[in-house]
């Protein structure tokens, strides 16, 4: 039970990251089956990311030992670094689509899973099943993508 709770918590702790990516997703004015497809990649992505970073930290884990923490809390600052070097001095285009490319859905979920490789590593170094833990982030990830599509069409966003 404390086991599951656990991968809860994180798991609405590192799929805040896809909920705000699919608020600004949702604002550009997408269509519910876009919305769906959006769900469904992030979620993909959120439970491949968690469950690679598990399957390698047990396979590395005698190699880092004790380190696998501060490993993925270092891939965890690298990737908050990358991301505010984007925002800051990478610029983007800033115009809206209705219809968003299938491509650029693939590498938004990737680009927003890259947090869940580090979170798998530190997950390896408890005694944690890689499907629950998969499973658990993906459909945390789904629900809390899909809310926001449900926000809104009640009005609550937007």
């Amino acid at each position: 039970m404390h086991a599951i709770l656990s991968l809860l918590l994180v798991s609405l702790s590192v799929g805040l990251s896809n909920f705000a990516g699919a608020i600004g997703i949702g604002l550009s004015g997408i269509n519910v089956k876009t919305r769906i497809r959006v769900g469904l990649a992030f979620g993909f992505f959120e439970a491949l990311m968690p469950a690679l970073g598990l399957l390698l930290g047990h396979q590395l884990a005698w190699l880092f030992g004790g380190y696998g923490k501060y490993v993925g809390g270092a891939i965890l600052i690298l990737t908050g670094a990358y991301t505010l070097f984007q925002e800051r001095v990478i610029k983007k285009d800033q115009t809206q689509r209705q219809e968003m490319s299938s491509r650029g859905l693939l590498v938004t979920a990737l680009a927003l899973s890259i947090d869940n490789l580090a979170v798998g590593f530190a997950l390896a170094v408890y005694p944690v099943d890689v499907w629950l833990a998969a499973l658990t982030f993906g459909v945390v990830s789904i629900v809390m993508s899909l809310l926001v599509g449900v926000l809104i069409a009640v009005g609550v966003l937007g």
